[in-house]
């Protein structure tokens, strides 16, 4: 059976490594939402375009 040293030992690592999954999740969300703002941006070139592409053929 584990000893309290152990047992406390593991509980600051998993105390650690969900830090560390919360920070990376904040961080894909963060990058997520630029790359959808991105793409939300770009939506009026892309239909002028298509517009145009289809007004030339």
């Amino acid at each position: 059976m584990a000893n309290l040293k152990e047992i406390r030992n593991r509980i600051t690592s998993v105390s650690s490594t969900m830090q560390i999954t919360s920070a990376m999740k904040m961080v894909s969300a963060a990058k997520l939402k630029k790359a959808q703002d991105a793409i939300t941006a770009m939506r009026p070139y892309s239909d002028k375009l298509t517009e145009l592409l289809q007004s030339l053929s």
